[in-house]
């Protein structure tokens, strides 16, 4: 009963941007909605990142509802109950309805997703062209499917880093696929055949970008923050004592070892150096390739993005640092890496639709005004 009061609390969430799509006057109401889907998975990664750095994850330790119901609110005594139990607990109230939001944003993330595959196959049928493969949405839709299997395996394998990571990847996943589904929806203003050499430097960009956000991803999951206390040295080292056998071992209960220990310190070191390093490489390589693509009209304004989200990531990475981790910051740092990564998605997109024969047409409309 709590599962199907679960969806509906989902569905009743998702009929907000629904109507505000429906009532818009647009002249490509699917383009709306699936640029309005994309928006909203970039919040819900960041209210994910909220949620995890608030130590929310397992304020409901049970999967999809609480405690056995689908609210906090009616699990309210079991809350209570286990709060007064272990007061420094995961369980409070507060943590409960931050996790608990979660969910029931992702759930209204799926039925927008839904409503995208509707729309596309509906469209398929009566032969009134989207310009993109109704099995475009659809395979957003498994992948949002797998997303919430994470989701669960998060909380009932106790916030387990390698799952958590996982979940977090595949976020962004979604993310970047809901991005380049909005991009195929949006005429490009110029069409430019010399930007397509440029194609093998922006996939490995990205390429880049995605094993850097994975690291930082295993940062976070593993607190491995505050490893490194100073910078641009750790610790007041260049090279500071690493674990990174015990750092990097991948199927292991958070805090512990592979072999069941405490997790050392230097392990922990080893997870904020790697991440931190890297780091390095990825601006270097990434800079270069927003400057070099600037000249192309079609791809400047994505790519001053790209150089204005280098200059936040680095600011609020250091400021975690110096700072001791704030909050906010800590969730602008996460929402920072998942604006980059859509933006060079969406760069990506631009430049393979370059080359010849590749012009990305306006999307018929579905739905009319």
């Amino acid at each position: 009963m709590f599962v199907l009061q679960l969806g509906l609390i989902g569905l009743c969430i998702a009929l907000l941007p629904l109507s505000y799509v429906w009532v818009k006057a647009d002249d490509n109401k699917f383009r709306k909605l699936v640029w309005l889907t994309t928006f909203l998975t970039l919040d819900l990664i960041m209210f994910g990142g909220f949620t995890r750095l608030t130590d929310s994850g397992l304020g409901c330790p049970d999967w999809p509802g609480c405690y056995g119901t689908s609210s906090p609110f009616i699990a309210h005594a079991q809350i209570a109950a286990a709060h007064q139990a272990m007061p420094s607990g995961p369980v409070s109230l507060v943590k409960a309805w931050i996790e608990m939001l979660h969910r029931y944003f992702a759930m209204a993330i799926g039925v927008l997703i839904i409503a995208q595959a509707a729309i596309a196959w509906t469209a398929r049928f009566k032969r009134r062209p989207l310009h993109v493969s109704p099995w475009w949405p659809t395979g957003i839709l498994l992948l949002i499917c797998v997303q919430g299997a994470f989701g669960a395996w998060t909380v009932t394998m106790k916030l387990q880093p390698v799952i958590v990571t996982l979940h977090l990847l595949l976020g962004l996943a979604l993310l970047g696929a809901l991005g380049w589904l909005a991009a195929r929806q949006t005429p490009i203003p110029v069409h430019e055949p010399e930007a397509a050499r440029w194609m093998p430097a922006a996939l490995f960009g990205l390429a880049l970008l995605i094993v850097q956000i994975a690291l930082g991803g295993w940062v976070s999951t593993n607190y491995a923050v505050l490893a490194c206390t100073d910078f641009p040295l750790c610790n007041g080292q260049w090279v500071p004592p690493m674990n990174f056998e015990h750092g990097f071992h991948l199927w292991r209960a958070l805090g512990m070892t592979g072999d069941g220990d405490v997790i050392s310190q230097d392990a922990l070191v080893a997870i904020h150096w790697t991440h931190r390093t890297f780091a390095v490489v990825v601006v270097l390589y990434t800079l270069w390739l927003a400057f070099r693509l600037r000249r192309f009209e079609s791809l400047r304004t994505p790519a001053n993005g790209v150089l204005l989200l280098i200059v936040v990531q680095f600011l609020t990475g250091l400021s975690n640092i110096v700072l001791q981790w704030p909050l906010p910051i800590a969730v602008a740092h996460n929402g920072g890496a998942a604006i980059l990564l859509l933006l060079l998605v969406m760069l990506n997109f631009r430049i393979s639709s370059s080359r010849p024969g590749r012009a990305v047409l306006p999307a018929r409309d579905v739905v009319s005004a």
